[in-house]
């Protein structure tokens, strides 16, 4: 008998014992307030990590009570939110823009000029685009100039560039990536003369039966053809440089607007060696080595890479009046832009996306764009489950509004607040109220995906969720803001940039909260952007960026 009991004795200490013993993990966040932003958008004190996955939120005594650790970090009352999701972008063009011509923020096309010359002067001899006597291959390349900016709102004359630079082929894009000026030597390699047809979806500009150097849209192309392939080590640094600087924004995913299968390999593969961390989610350009190749073998998924998505271009930008509008621009009489593509390319497409199980994802900024778009996808069958998705989505008409249903609206809020100072010149008094109307988009569409479009846009994610609650621009204009019926709440904003934005991925089982289960993506920023004064947001600093649980920033 008290043999029995002495045994029932050992046994009732061992089981005690068992569940006093706290679980292993790698990583405790404690001491802060942590926005998970999952279905109640419930706040927690302290997170515990392992193997690069969340493995609970709760109060600080819980967690510590439940949980020991090989690290802990004190937060200190500091904010903690999912990782940043840009929802399009143009992540490997701007890392290959930080080896180009910066011509962003440009005054004035003297300024432009200055800035081109001043770079053919300073940049290491190594450069590629640095022109040279030796190598007739090389072309010098920039990119962000915007007439609307200047006191002379004209596109520019290749005259200047002619004059300094008679042999060295030139070709200066503009900020939306929907014009462009050459000189007569890139003019020459592309065999672009006052003889050479009219362009489908795009135009040649002439004056006085003279090229101007101005291209716009798919005559573009005509030359860019014409520019020597990237090397992959150029690549390679271009992603590496893209990520650096958008780590420091808090930015642990993002989404690459329309790349070739050639890039999407090296972006692969770096990340498979460790050195990419940025998760992607790569759209593919509307293109035939590409259809050729997914249209066989399918989408393609790991955990730091989503192909899935074709994009395709249904207009230009209304900056450079190439957006397809149902009635004729304000500001140019029996104009109303044009489709880059034929309509009927649009509806074949997204048959045979609906078919092959991708994602039909597409820039529209007119509403005659938006309006052929969304009836080719309802043609087509795409339903809410397939997550199609209108990228911009700038001006819609309302009866177009009422129907799109089921279809994600990806919009990015500062181009409203870059676009304000202008658009109504371009779309008059009553068609601009429908212009930029995020908050009506989600009223129907029941969520909208943010992002910047960078480098159309400075990468800050600081400025999407700034230009979005407060539609004003970086300046603090307009004072009372710009067409505040469609802002958006902070709540909503921030759903946008992290939720509603891996939803748009198929990615919200695996990120954009932090629950139990999903991917440790977590930044840590000096200010809390859902308490502050609005204007304090702009100030935000990002404290430190995880990926996995990996510590991949940390401001100095």
């Amino acid at each position: 008998m008290l043999k029995n009991v002495f045994i029932l004795l050992v046994a009732i200490s061992f089981l005690n014992s068992c569940t006093t013993e706290k679980s292993k993990v790698d990583l405790i966040i404690h001491n802060a307030v942590i926005y998970s932003v999952d279905s109640s958008f419930s706040i927690h004190q302290a997170m515990a990590i392992r193997d690069g996955k969340i493995v609970e939120l709760n109060s600080n005594e819980v967690i510590f009570k439940k949980f020991d650790c090989k690290e802990k970090r004190d937060l200190k009352g500091k904010a903690v939110f999912p990782g940043f999701i840009d929802a399009h972008c143009h992540f490997l063009g701007y890392g290959m823009g930080l080896q180009q011509v910066n011509l962003v923020g440009t005054k004035s096309f003297n300024h432009v000029v200055e800035r081109v010359v001043n770079f053919t002067k300073n940049k290491p001899a190594d450069n590629t685009n640095l022109p040279s006597p030796s190598n007739k291959k090389n072309w010098i390349i920039g990119r962000g100039w915007d007439q609307n900016d200047w006191e002379n709102k004209q596109y520019p004359n290749k005259k200047i560039l002619d004059s300094i630079f008679p042999d060295t082929p030139v070709m200066l894009t503009r900020i939306d990536g929907h014009a462009a000026l050459v000189n007569s030597e890139a003019l020459k390699r592309a065999n672009i003369t006052i003889k050479t047809l009219n362009v489908i979806g795009g135009e040649i500009e002439m004056s006085n039966g003279k090229l101007t150097g101005i291209l716009i849209d798919n005559a573009v192309d005509l030359v860019k053809s014409f520019i020597p392939e990237n090397t992959k080590e150029k690549i390679v640094s271009a992603l590496l440089n893209a990520q650096n600087n958008c780590l420091a924004m808090g930015l642990t995913t993002v989404d690459d607007a329309g790349l070739m299968k050639s890039d999407i390999d090296v972006i692969d593969e770096i990340q498979q060696s460790g050195k990419l961390k940025m998760r992607m989610y790569v759209m593919l350009s509307d293109s035939l080595p590409n259809y050729d190749y997914y249209l066989k073998h399918g989408p393609y998924k790991t955990e730091r890479l989503n192909v899935c998505s074709f994009k395709f271009y249904a207009d230009g930008a209304l900056g450079s009046r190439g957006a397809c509008l149902l009635q004729e621009y304000e500001d140019k009489q029996k104009w109303k832009g044009f489709l880059l593509s034929e309509r009927e390319h649009f509806g074949k497409y997204a048959k045979i996306m609906f078919e092959k199980g991708f994602q039909m994802n597409t820039h529209c900024i007119g509403d005659s764009a938006y309006k052929i778009i969304l009836n080719a996808y309802l043609k087509a069958g795409a339903k809410k489950n397939n997550r199609w998705r209108i990228e911009h989505a700038q001006v819609v008409n309302p009866n177009e509004m009422k129907i799109s249903d089921g279809i994600i609206p990806s919009v990015q809020p500062t181009h409203a607040t870059s676009d304000m100072y202008w658009a109504k010149e371009r779309l008059g008094e009553k068609r601009v109220k429908h212009a930029y109307a995020y908050k009506e988009l989600l009223t129907v569409c029941g969520l909208v995906a943010l992002g910047t479009d960078f480098p159309v846009e400075d990468i800050s994610p600081f400025k999407t969720f700034f230009s979005a609650v407060a539609r004003q621009d970086a300046k603090g204009f307009p004072k009372d803001g710009f067409q505040t019926e469609n802002a958006l709440s902070r709540e909503e904003t921030l759903k946008g940039m992290t939720i509603w934005a891996a939803y748009s991925n198929f990615e919200e089982k695996e990120k954009g909260s932090l629950e139990k289960g999903k991917f440790a993506d977590f930044i840590v920023l000096d200010t809390d952007i859902m308490k502050c004064k609005i204007n304090d947001v702009l100030k935000t600093k990002v404290l430190s960026t995880y990926i996995d649980g990996e510590k991949v920033f940390e401001s100095k």
